[in-house]
């Protein structure tokens, strides 16, 4: 698999297609059977392709990837980067207790809370010229969207459609935005052994998430420069 992921905050259909065109790909050559099968279904222009080729990874300009496009563009960065991350965990001495499917799904779909629900998008375009002017505010949160944080829409969203997930991929899309998220304390945060994570995918989906959001504004401020 190849392609040319486009840094530019406005992309033309052609990029678009291609972004879209990678992750399918990606999506075909990493799962099977009815996995694969559901996937593809909850991707398709019936369902949320739509918002998977058009929707933003964040609604305002100081965020990451806030453009038509950004969340597809984010999600495969954060695959790429959760494999170096990975090399780098086993060079100096770290466990992988987990698969490359697995990693692959959760850094995929670790985000999928952003493309919203059966109510509508997460991100609507912002209405008010005030707020895109002076704080930068493209997008705004669907008013008419039930609140949910991102990773429990993401886990509703791949039960609504059938999605089967391990307990690894689970935990390390629910815990992807690490202590940044108070949700999460309680399973980075703890003193009792027994009760701290028993697999290393979550660490490795957080720095990867962590790393990709970095490096895309550092790309975006150079290709201004």
């Amino acid at each position: 698999m190849s392609t040319t992921l486009h840094w530019a905050s406005e992309l033309n259909e052609s990029q678009l297609q291609e972004n879209y065109d990678y992750f399918i790909e990606l999506i075909k050559a990493t799962f099977k059977g009815e996995r694969l099968e559901a996937l593809l279904h909850m991707y398709s222009e019936s369902e949320l392709g739509a918002e998977l080729v058009m929707a933003p990874a964040s609604s305002k300009t100081a965020y990451h990837c806030a453009w038509a496009g950004g969340y597809i563009q984010h999600v495969i960065h954060v695959e790429k980067a959760s494999r170096g991350v990975q090399n780098l965990y086993k060079a100096i001495g770290g466990t992988i207790n987990y698969t490359d499917e697995e990693r692959i799904f959760a850094a995929l779909h670790h985000d999928l809370g952003k493309l919203g629900d059966e109510t509508g998008a997460q991100y609507v375009t912002n209405d008010s010229e005030w707020h895109i002017k002076n704080r930068g505010e493209i997008y705004k949160i669907n008013p008419k969207i039930q609140f949910l944080r991102v990773p429990d829409r993401a886990l509703y969203t791949l039960q609504r459609y059938n999605v089967k997930t391990t307990l690894k991929e689970m935990l390390a899309i629910k815990l992807s935005d690490g202590l940044y998220d108070d949700a999460a304390k309680d399973y980075f945060k703890t003193y009792d052994p027994e009760k701290g994570l028993k697999n290393n995918l979550p660490y490795i989906i957080h720095t990867a998430d962590l790393l990709a959001c970095h490096a895309e504004s550092d790309a975006l401020k150079n290709s201004k420069e």
